[in-house]
């Protein structure tokens, strides 16, 4: 049997203000492709469906022509809601779904009820047991505070809830095993020691993220991680499919994909990778304006999302517009000036109370916002518009 380990696919997120919708059917369309052409008879999405609790309906569309075109080409279909998802909208009709090939495992009272699946060409036993299973459990967002009494557990931190759930998927595992051979699979939205976060992940908990050690998982066949958007693997069992798409300007050297997962009679016998084609890239610039404008070896980021980091002394005029000249997609701009003149030790405040008439409180908030002296030109204007607010309050 074959897996396809996928997560935060985050359906309706925007890039800097870019709607991403289009993207995201790409990525549907590559996932159906490689479904079709590796005979993936599982796919696993751990979690960050959506990217928000209410999604619209043009997203929510899209993830049921995801569903409908993947059970189509062939396979079933594992789900768990993540901490951007709204646990009870993302379960609805879970039981009706369930019968198309589409498991939900949303809800806490599901977490020690599998998806059992026979393993592809296993026989009955000669004691007339079932043959080998793999058993693919999901486990939910869950939000310490919120479960903590439902578990059981009496201190509401994600590793006591953590702990809870996979204690109960254990039980189930080892009272299926009397009586045949199972393999366990489970899907987890949540922030695993060893893994390396980026700035497109919300935290876990209020004032940090809340980590959970590896061993919580120790003993299942294989744990599809969900909630850091980098692939990585922190075992060769628990592994983190990362996101399909970027999704911040520190995911920009990510390369995207996912794990495949063969699973036979004896156990996991292979994991590799599936890389995603990404629908544009991510340039994340630095230097000054005249040096971006000029090399030859910026070409390449004409045609993509743009991160740039200004280093001239002083804030360079219309340099949004000079920028997007060369570059169209530059989404975000910060200076960082280098080699400018040190500026004294008073603060803005105490500079502007010094401050000997109007136009200097304009020019003194223009260097401060600008990072430099007006110009002629500028003074020029300031002067003018002031003294037209003179002359209108003199006529008043």
């Amino acid at each position: 049997m074959r897996l396809l380990h996928t997560s935060d696919w985050h359906l309706g997120r925007s890039f800097h203000g870019v709607g991403m919708l289009d993207a995201q059917r790409a990525f549907v369309d590559q996932l159906v492709v490689r479904v079709r052409e590796l005979s993936v008879d599982v796919v696993l999405i751990a979690g960050d469906v959506y990217d928000r609790a209410l999604p619209g309906v043009d997203v929510v569309n899209l993830l049921d022509d995801a569903l409908v075109r993947l059970t189509g080409a062939g396979a079933q279909v594992v789900l768990t809601s993540g901490n951007h998802d709204s646990a009870i909208r993302l379960g609805f009709a879970s039981r009706l779904l369930e019968k198309g090939g589409v498991h939900l495992r949303t809800r806490l009272q599901e977490l020690d009820v599998p998806v059992i699946l026979p393993l592809r060409g296993a026989r009955t036993d000669q004691h007339g047991e079932d043959g080998p299973v793999l058993a693919i459990y999901g486990i939910p967002w869950l939000e310490p505070r919120l479960v903590a009494e439902q578990l059981g557990v009496d201190t509401a931190s994600h590793f006591e809830v953590t702990r809870a759930a996979t204690e109960r998927i254990r039980a189930d595992v080892a009272a299926r095993a009397e009586s045949r051979t199972v393999h366990s699979v489970v899907l987890a939205h949540t922030f695993a020691s060893g893994g390396i976060s980026s700035d497109s992940e919300r935290d876990l908990s209020i004032g940090g993220v809340g980590a959970v050690p590896l061993d919580l998982f120790d003993g299942f066949s294989y744990t599809a991680l969900g909630h850091l958007h980098g692939r990585q693997s922190l075992s060769t069992q628990v592994r983190y499919s990362g996101s399909p798409l970027a999704y911040s300007f520190s995911e920009a050297k990510h390369q995207k994909g996912g794990w495949l997962v063969d699973v036979d009679e004896s156990g996991v016998t292979a994991v590799e990778e599936i890389l995603w084609d990404a629908p544009r890239k991510l340039a994340v610039l630095r230097g000054t304006l005249d040096g971006l404008l000029e090399s030859s070896e910026h070409a390449w980021a004409e045609q993509a999302y743009c991160q740039v980091t200004l280093t001239d002394a002083q804030r360079p005029a219309q340099a949004m517009e000079r920028l997007r000249a060369r570059f169209p997609d530059t989404l975000v701009l910060g200076f960082e000036p280098e080699g400018a003149a040190v500026a004294s030790g008073a603060s803005y405040s105490s500079r502007l109370a010094k401050a000997e008439d109007d136009l200097a409180v304009c020019c003194g908030f223009l260097e401060h916002v600008r990072g430099r002296e007006p110009d002629t030109a500028e003074q020029a204007a300031l002067t003018a518009a002031l003294e037209n607010v003179r002359l209108q309050e003199a006529s008043l």
